[in-house]
């Protein structure tokens, strides 16, 4: 289940739906029955993990040491 963010764009109303993918979209304002269109918004990244630092990456050098 995703949550969704809608504007009216009659009176100016935002709300959110949680809703599955396939599901059909609101045509109507809960208030004003108004057109509503969908508003796109950011998507938050989270890093798990030790992370990434200098000596996880590749080595610019062969090793001497083989």
């Amino acid at each position: 289940m995703a949550i969704y963010v809608y504007r009216c764009e009659t009176c100016g109303m935002t709300f959110e739906r949680r809703q599955s993918i396939g599901a059909q979209p609101p045509a109507a304002c809960p208030e004003c029955d108004g057109p509503v269109c969908r508003l796109i918004q950011p998507v938050g990244i989270v890093f798990k993990g030790s992370g990434f630092y200098v000596n996880d990456s590749k080595r610019s050098t062969p090793a001497s040491d083989k």
